[in-house]
This record gives C-alpha cells, sequence and structure tokens, in this order.
C-alpha cells in the first residue's frame, strides 16, 4: 500500500520550499512540499516535517522559523536541503543569495518567487510527521516575476510552458 500511495500522491503537483530555522548558534534547514495556507484573516500557513528530523525537534523547542518559496532555477537548493545528513544550513546557502529574516533570525533565500517568516501557534501530530500551523509574522518579499518551482512524479519542474 504504501509504495502505491507514494506513488499516487506523486501525481499532485507541490510548490517547493526551504524551512529554516535558527537554533542558538546553527541554522538548520529542509525542502518541503508541504506547505500551504491555511488562512487569510489571521494569515495562517502550515507545514508538514517528519517527526524524526532534527527541524521538527527543533520547531517542537522553539516557535520561530522562515520558508523561502522557491522558483524554478533553484532546483540546486532544493537538492541540497533535501539530501539526508546534511550540514548545516549556512553552508547549504553557501554562494547563494540569502539574508536573515528581522522577526525570525532564520534563514532566507532569496531569488525565490516569495519568502515569510512565521511563528507556530499550533503543532499537529499526524502519523510519522507533525503539523505545525502557524500565524505569518511577515512576508520578507515575493516576485511574481519568476516562475515556481515544483515536484511532480518525484522531480523538480518548472510551471513555465514548453
Amino acid at each position: 500500500m504504501s509504495e502505491l500511495f507514494t506513488e499516487a500522491m506523486a501525481q499532485l503537483a507541490a510548490g517547493v520550499a526551504v524551512v529554516t530555522a535558527r537554533d542558538g548558534r546553527d541554522d538548520l534547514g529542509t525542502t518541503v512540499s508541504a506547505l500551504m495556507s491555511v488562512s487569510l484573516e489571521p494569515p495562517l500557513v502550515l507545514v508538514s516535517l517528519a517527526s524524526r528530523g532534527y527541524l521538527n525537534e527543533v520547531l517542537l523547542r522553539q516557535d520561530r522559523w522562515a520558508a523561502s518559496l522557491l522558483s524554478s532555477g533553484q532546483a540546486a537548493i532544493a537538492s541540497r536541503f533535501a539530501t539526508a545528513g546534511r550540514p548545516s544550513a549556512r553552508l547549504l546557502v553557501a554562494g547563494t543569495p540569502h539574508h536573515r529574516g528581522q522577526l525570525t533570525e532564520a534563514l532566507v533565500v532569496e531569488g525565490g518567487v516569495a519568502a515569510i517568516e512565521a511563528e507556530t501557534t499550533k503543532v499537529v501530530p499526524a502519523g510519522d510527521h507533525t503539523i505545525f500551523i502557524a500565524a505569518v509574522l511577515a512576508v520578507d518579499y515575493v516576485d511574481s516575476a519568476l516562475q515556481p518551482l515544483v515536484r511532480l512524479r518525484g522531480r523538480y519542474r518548472s510551471t513555465a510552458a514548453s
């Protein structure tokens, strides 16, 4: 069932984002395709993270984080943050334009289609994942001229017509 379920869900295109948090002197991050808007008033988003991941552990201890919604030219960044056993997020963004979020101090990848800073308001265990519902503290930037990066059928793709 799990292989068939995975294949079924791979048929659904999803936006790709990098979620980051600052943990003391270290920076962490991971690539997600499970980030979505929940509410306009108040502005809320949710992100789903694997429960066994270190970023999940950190977000259970501290509430503020950032999400950089990647553009079609940022598949390499998505791959870096998706690799198992990855080093500090500071090393993963080396050579890539980025800055720290003013409200979260989390790393924000520049050059994406948008970036937000958020603060978790509710945590929901869900199978082998944890869902973090968060209030949007700030929209760091929006660049609607760029095409978003999506994940479909196990691959990163652009939404641009070919």
